[in-house]
């Protein structure tokens, strides 16, 4: 994705301010992502980050926190360090991705009860 385009999906992603739907991946039946976290997934090719958020959001650092922020953050180098805070900048677990393609800088994502959305649609 150009920079143009990586431009392009911010002011995309700054339209949504709530959801009108909710959607799940089958593997992940009792979680939810928004309309916005879907325009994200799709306009970057990011599936795989919900389903990352969703494989991880219950391991035993993370078990019965029931708000999570996840910060994807991309290096020059295209390897990405995932970052879940607790919401109070309290780092509570942290994952190194070698390689992505994703086309931003940084996205911060809230998982509220299950539910995964941008901060925008809280």
């Amino acid at each position: 994705m150009e920079k143009k385009d990586a431009n392009k999906l911010k002011l995309g992603l700054k339209e949504f301010t709530g959801t009108e739907q909710y959607y799940f991946n089958p593997l992940f039946p009792e979680h939810k992502y928004t309309d916005g976290v879907k325009y994200l997934a799709e306009q970057a090719s990011a599936y795989w980050l919900i389903d990352f958020i969703f494989g991880y959001c219950e391991i035993p650092a993370l078990d019965g926190e029931s708000f999570q922020v996840w910060k994807l953050i991309v290096k020059e180098d295209n390897s990405a360090l995932i970052k879940v805070e607790d919401g109070n900048d309290n780092l509570l677990k942290s994952f190194k991705i070698p390689f992505t393609d994703f086309p931003l800088e940084q996205i911060d994502l809230w998982l509220i009860d299950q539910v995964l959305i941008l901060p925008s649609e809280y």
